[in-house]
């Protein structure tokens, strides 16, 4: 447990600090009071930002990133996109994708707009076909790049406090005994034996359920989510 005073009586560089320090299931209960103090807290997160491993998997860096984004004006965000041109996360293509837009829109809380560009980054990984039928092949997917799956997984779960990405989808389906009618409840996917209508029944925030996105059609079947969960590049990160 964490030992000290009330986040209340603390100044803002303490709790920053406690955060940082604190286990992830202590940085959980520390998220509101973060939030509440927001304002406190803007002039010291760039900084705090340099303990965190860029190519890591820490979500807290991504919720700090959000946090200052949300507190910021649209000036001051602006100059943040160009001094990290590439975005705050270090996110690798093999394929040479540009992943620059998805960060942005996961950091900057515009999930929806993120499994649009998660989407049609599937697609382009899958190759020229898949992008002018407008959907991915299950049978397309393992030639992906490994380290692009991973990319594209690692943004997802350090900007949504370690909730949705491939990597949580394929935890879920394993703690449902594998067992897809199971997990399609659990993330939101049915409601009542009924799929959830795309996209104004789905949630696009971080109330969503645990797994909830990205999302991958399944009116063909599983065999493409299926596919992607289980692409070695994914399964090494679980």
């Amino acid at each position: 447990m964490l030992s000290g005073p009330p986040a209340a009586s603390v100044s803002a560089e303490q709790l920053l600090d406690r955060f940082i320090a604190a286990s992830e299931r202590q940085r959980r209960t520390l998220v509101p009071q973060l939030e509440q103090r927001r304002d406190d807290l803007l002039n010291l997160i760039p900084a705090a930002l340099e303990s965190f491993d860029r190519a890591g998997d820490d979500w807290a860096c991504g919720f700090l990133i959000q946090l200052w984004l949300q507190g910021s004006s649209a000036e001051h965000q602006q100059h943040w996109w160009q001094r990290h041109p590439h975005g705050w996360l270090q996110a690798d293509s093999a394929a040479g994708l540009d992943l620059l837009p998805l960060q942005r829109a996961l950091a900057e809380l515009a999930f929806e707009e993120a499994d649009r560009l998660t989407s049609a980054l599937l697609r382009q990984l899958a190759g020229a076909a898949a992008e002018r039928r407008g959907y991915v092949y299950y049978s397309e997917v393992p030639p992906m790049p490994a380290l692009d799956l991973q990319s594209l997984d690692r943004l997802w779960v350090v900007y949504s406090r370690g909730r949705f990405g491939f990597s949580v989808q394929a935890r879920l389906l394993r703690s449902c005994d594998g067992r897809w009618d199971r997990l399609w409840p659990r993330i939101g996917w049915k409601q009542a034996g009924l799929w959830t209508r795309y996209p104004g029944s789905f949630t696009w925030s971080l109330t969503a359920p645990e797994g909830h996105m990205p999302l991958i059609n399944q009116l063909r079947g599983v065999r493409l989510m299926d596919a992607v969960l289980n692409h070695p590049g994914l399964r090494q990160r679980l």
